[in-house]
């Protein structure tokens, strides 16, 4: 196992207090965060350039109020990992696998995921524009 697969998905073996299930999650956000981010800067960058591809090339503006608003979103629905491990813990206890992990990679991947998305819409744009000036 790699350092950054046992810091991201590997969960202690013992029982673990409330405390430690959020502090589980919370030694991993500032890492979420910087991926997060640098898959926003790769989606900005990737909206740049597809606008000043030709055929019409444009200038966007940087949406910097709904990026930040996106961050802070993004942050609240990571706090909602914990909230959901603790409830699951609460319902059906101790007895069930930790789910922490499984709860981190599948938002994580969706976070990278959605902030990647507009990279997509960006090159369909650029390609529409091409298409529009071709035909």
């Amino acid at each position: 196992m790699t350092a950054l697969t046992e810091f991201f998905f590997r969960y202690p073996d013992r029982a673990r207090s409330s405390w430690a299930i959020v502090n589980w999650w919370e030694s991993r956000r500032l890492a979420y965060n910087i991926a997060v981010g640098i898959a926003g800067a790769a989606s900005v960058t990737a909206i740049e350039l597809a606008a000043a591809l030709p055929p019409f090339p444009t200038h966007l503006p940087i949406p910097w109020i709904p990026i930040g608003v996106y961050a802070l979103l993004a942050n609240v629905c990571y706090t909602a990992g914990p909230v959901a491990e603790l409830a699951v813990r609460r319902i059906w206890g101790d007895d069930l696998e930790p789910v922490g992990p499984a709860l981190f990679r599948y938002g994580f991947a969706f976070s990278i995921g959605l902030t990647l998305l507009p990279t997509g819409l960006a090159v369909l744009g650029w390609g529409a524009r091409l298409y529009s000036a071709l035909s």
